[in-house]
């Protein structure tokens, strides 16, 4: 590998509250941890990009202004990043070289939104660029929205840009609008664990862009059976819904999408009580109901490999773990938990044995590790 004198770095996230709702507009929870994505690099003198991946295999190379349509390989979020970089009118005079490195294994902590991010933050470097807070995240949003083709919301984007250590980010996904909670002077001391199931994890090709669809379809019959204007499809989230007119008209919604709804009106009251929990220290009753979102996830949004289920499992009877609940879309990658950092070395044996007692096969993939809070991304 060759050594390049420029860093661009973007932390991963975790989401312990507000599953599932940021396409719908809803309000969430989230943390930056301490681990990432790290680029290294340096400016080209022409617009040509190279880039290499610790964790993926090729050398990848393309024009900053003359971008393919999406090819299906890891380097389309580098290409997206530059392309909605020049339909947001930012000039690109040069490309760059560089080589990209995870701390962490693929799939549930939102690498990439870190990727984009953090590719982002060099392309902006070596082209004299100055992006705010809030146009890093409508821009990386739409490199996922439209060239990767993932129907994702800002959940994650917002939490790698905003967050600060030692503090709960609490957003309003639909004006952008969030808070610091800090953390209270009586909140005992906790680490993120992360269990990584060993398998894969890649949005595009999943039943992620259903369950957007199913929430919105939802979503959209209840405003036309209870009389509520109603406009576009695609521009229609169950935000749109009081809650009043979802339990009136639920019955008539099919099952499927009744069930999405539930899950999204369920989950904005875990997020409103576990932010009081938050601020009062409550560990216990913020964990409590960081279980409950990993419970709908499975019976009501139905999302979870069978892997992932099995994580989720052994976590709610393991001492020192206050909660937990599948990372990101639930769909493969990994678990994450709020523990007690006295009990991390229990915490791992026992979660290992259990998971692996069904999945031995898994024994050299899967993975532990124990993260602490930290700041978002620095632009």
């Amino acid at each position: 590998m060759e050594k390049y004198s420029r860093k661009a770095f973007c932390p991963y996230r975790v989401c312990p509250l507000g599953a599932h709702v940021d396409h719908q507009f809803g309000s969430v929870t989230g943390f930056a941890i301490d681990k990432g994505i790290t680029i290294e690099y340096e400016i080209a003198e022409d617009t040509i990009v190279t880039a290499t991946s610790a964790n993926m295999e090729g050398k990848k190379s393309f024009d900053v202004n003359h971008i393919p349509p999406k090819t299906g390989d890891w380097a389309d979020h580098l290409r997206g990043a530059a392309r909605m970089l020049r339909l947001n009118n930012h000039k690109l005079t040069h490309g760059i070289k560089c080589h990209i490195t995870g701390t962490l294994p693929i799939g549930g902590l939102s690498s990439s939104a870190s990727v984009i991010i953090a590719f982002m933050s060099a392309l902006c470097e070596a082209n004299d660029i100055f992006i705010q807070q809030e146009d890093i995240i409508r821009i990386a949003q739409q490199v996922e929205n439209s060239y990767v083709g993932v129907s994702c919301g800002t959940l994650d984007q917002s939490c790698e840009v905003y967050s600060k250590a030692n503090s709960l980010l609490y957003l309003d996904t639909k004006d952008g609008s969030y808070e610091h909670i800090e953390e209270p002077l009586n909140m005992p001391q906790y680490e993120i664990g992360i269990f990584f199931s060993g398998v894969p994890r890649s949005l595009a090709g999943t039943a992620y862009n259903m369950r957007v669809d199913e929430c919105k379809s939802a979503a959209y019959y209840l405003k036309a059976i209870s009389g509520m204007p109603y406009g576009k499809y695609e521009e229609t989230r169950l935000r749109d819904i009081p809650f009043e007119i979802f339990e009136q008209y639920k019955d008539g919604l099919p099952v499927n999408w009744r069930k999405r709804a539930e899950h999204y009106f369920a989950e904005q009251r875990r997020v409103r009580e576990g932010v009081q929990c938050f601020k009062n220290g409550d560990l216990k009753g913020f964990g409590r109901l960081v279980f409950e979102s990993g419970k709908s996830s499975i019976e009501s949004y139905e999302t979870g490999s069978p892997e992932l289920k099995a994580l989720y499992e052994a976590m709610l009877d393991t001492e020192g773990i206050y909660g937990g609940r599948f990372s990101g879309a639930g769909f493969k990658g990994c678990c994450i938990a709020i523990v007690d950092p006295k009990y991390k070395d229990s915490i791992t044996e026992t979660v290992k044995k259990q998971y692996l007692d069904l999945f031995p096969e898994l024994e050299d993939k899967f993975e532990v590790h124990y993260c602490k809070t930290s700041d978002g991304v620095k632009f």
